[in-house]
């Protein structure tokens, strides 16, 4: 398994053509301006993990294939052993770990992420669906529209994630889990 991010708009792009869809038509199926599309496909910019799900849709295949290389094996339940979740770049400033890579089917995708005070502080994103955010350690600023809430480990908020909103850790480092669903 390959879990390169680097290797996702590769795997983006020979699948598209193998389809024989052109980068014009990929864009307007995923509502993306095209300009924008050939940014994911060439790795000039991250991918949002909602449009990698539209694209994986597109594609008629799974999100995993697209960030592994293969196919998801399980279907009744999947472990990820600590450390062992497949990591994802999708937004500078986060990073990402997916924990259920290896379940087929899935309906919502769960993630671990990583923050650090010392990096920029994300941009604040929108994507289809709810969102939901359990901080494990650290202090964790969730902004949501224009409501900000500071979580401590062992709080939680789930909201509307058709809403701008980011996360940023206060003073440090921290860990969340997020579960999105779309």
């Amino acid at each position: 398994m390959d879990e390169n991010p680097a290797q996702i708009p590769g795997r983006i792009k020979e699948l598209r053509e193998v389809m024989e869809i052109s980068a014009m038509d990929m864009a307007a199926d995923i509502h993306v301006p095209l300009e924008t599309y050939e940014k994911y496909e060439s790795g000039e910019q991250d991918i949002p993990i909602s449009v990698l799900y539209n694209i994986a849709v597109r594609l008629g295949t799974d999100v995993t294939v697209l960030m592994t290389g293969e196919d998801p094996r399980m279907d009744s339940a999947a472990v990820c052993r600590k450390g062992k979740g497949v990591r994802v770049e999708r937004y500078p400033g986060y990073e990402f770990s997916s924990l259920a890579y290896n379940f087929r089917g899935r309906t919502m995708e769960p993630l671990l992420v990583l923050l650090d005070s010392s990096r920029p502080p994300a941009a604040q994103v929108s994507h289809s669906g709810q969102e939901f955010n359990y901080v494990v350690e650290g202090r964790v600023k969730v902004t949501v529209g224009r409501a900000e809430y500071v979580l401590e480990a062992g709080d939680s908020v789930y909201f509307d994630a058709s809403l701008p909103h980011s996360q940023s850790a206060v003073n440090g480092s921290a860990q969340f889990i997020t579960i999105i669903q779309e």
